[in-house]
């Protein structure tokens, strides 16, 4: 079975074992939802968890878990990946994927030019940014997922098309 990162633990917050996770998938709201089941996964150790409660602390969410009800408790948890197995993914609407098939993907502009390949996707505000990493020099390139940049998405040959627009790679 294959497992996909949803959040990474970056600490524990408080003495009552909640964990502040920095979130990095796209259905947020669903998979850190009162009841979403969860996996801490650190080395070869995998454990199942259950949401508490969910709440925000700027850029990061803090869960607290049935599993859990003290700072000892989670303390070993620190820097483990949470993990979601293939079977909780839902089948998106045409035009929309999940940041795996998005992450690794070639971009080219409209002339054919490989520009390079894409290794994160930032979820900073009003759109997502994906980070490029080039095929030439050594600076990322930052590519805004807008109509207007992002003109075709092929998953099957994990390639991107975009419109390259003036200051884009500068």
């Amino acid at each position: 079975m294959e497992w996909f990162n949803v959040g990474k633990i970056v600490n524990t917050h408080g003495v009552r074992g909640e964990v502040k996770v920095l979130s990095v998938t796209d259905f947020e709201e669903k998979r850190f939802a009162k009841g979403a089941v969860l996996y801490f996964e650190k080395g070869a150790e995998k454990e199942k968890v259950t949401v508490k409660d969910v709440r925000y602390h700027k850029q990061f969410l803090l869960l607290t878990l049935h599993e859990y009800t003290s700072l000892n408790d989670v303390e070993k948890w620190k820097g483990a990946s949470i993990v979601i197995p293939e079977t909780d993914l839902e089948e998106l609407e045409e035009g929309e994927f999940y940041y795996h098939q998005i992450i690794g993907c070639d971009v080219y502009s409209e002339e054919g030019e490989q520009l390079g390949r894409i290794k994160e996707i930032l979820t900073p505000g009003a759109n997502d940014v994906w980070v490029v990493k080039p095929a030439r020099g050594n600076k990322d390139i930052m590519i805004p997922y807008i109509d207007d940049v992002v003109k075709d998405i092929d998953i099957e040959n994990q390639m991107v098309t975009i419109h390259v627009m003036e200051g884009l790679l500068s």
